[in-house]
């Protein structure tokens, strides 16, 4: 299941740095630290909204931000949206938001294969103290595809949702990028992939490489029904891997979410153009 949480913005050009991931992640952690659950397999987004690039980072000048969180459990997503919608007012590095309304997208039916776009960097190594997770790793080779299946059963076991059975008929799996758009960033002096740094609250804790390209999978429904709302590859839960259907219309996709909230803190989901 996946939400969108769109926030009134209280004032307009403030920054977030380009890549803000640790600081929604540490506001999310926070939020759902009540939450009982033996594992907490969740995905978000960054915020989007009408930015300008400066050297400070991103300034947003849109009326209202848009954060995407999703999870394969409603329980999680409910009480993430409760613990939202509790505060009047929300600081995210400068900026300053209150939650305004909820859209909930549909769920898409996933073809074989199915084709999606990074939202957010993939990172197909886990930082364990070596410099592997910083390596390089061509997109179209078979140790891409690997190491992104093997984290991705790893994940589906850990979440006690799938049996051993089931994780073992999931052995069609195979990632294929497209390799005219990264072929096309090349020419174009442009990158692909790059190094990120991964934070323990605002400390920082390890760096990893992530990509961000489109890509076809072809994989079990339940597979890309895991990764679509848990997120692909590593530190999901740190905002990494978060995926979209390419081509999908942002417009046709989602409708007001009902949460059990006073009517004064949440409006109809106003009209608005995701990414």
């Amino acid at each position: 299941m996946r939400v969108r949480v769109i926030f009134k913005l209280r004032n307009k050009g403030a920054t977030l740095p380009f890549h803000h991931q640790h600081i929604l992640s540490t506001l999310i952690g926070n939020l759902l630290a009540g939450y009982d659950s033996k594992h907490l397999i969740y995905n978000f987004s960054c915020l989007k909204g009408q930015t300008r690039i400066s050297r400070s980072g991103l300034h947003y000048y849109s009326t209202r931000v848009t954060l995407v969180f999703a999870s394969l459990d409603k329980g999680m997503i409910n009480y993430f949206l409760h613990q939202v919608f509790k505060n009047n007012l929300l600081e995210v590095g400068d900026l300053i938001l209150t939650p305004e309304a909820i859209e909930e997208e549909h769920q898409p039916s996933f073809s074989n294969p199915t084709k999606y776009v990074c939202i957010s960097p993939l990172v197909i190594v886990k930082p364990n103290g070596d410099e592997i997770a910083k390596d390089f790793i061509q997109p179209d080779s078979d140790q891409f595809s690997d190491f992104l299946y093997e984290s991705t059963m790893l994940r589906m076991e850990l979440s006690g949702l799938f049996s051993a059975q089931e994780i073992s008929s999931f052995y069609q799996f195979q990632v294929l990028p497209d390799m005219q758009y990264i072929e096309k960033l090349k020419k174009e002096a442009k990158k692909f992939a790059r190094i990120y740094t991964l934070y323990d609250i605002e400390v920082p804790k390890a760096e990893v490489r992530g990509y961000t390209f489109p890509f076809s999978l072809y994989a079990h429904p339940k597979v890309h029904d895991f990764i679509f709302n848990g997120g692909f590859g590593e530190v999901a839960d740190e905002g990494y891997g978060m995926l979209d259907i390419a081509n999908a219309d942002p417009l046709t996709r989602c409708m007001p979410y009902k949460l059990a909230i006073p009517e004064d803190k949440v409006t109809a989901s106003p009209s608005q153009t995701w990414f």
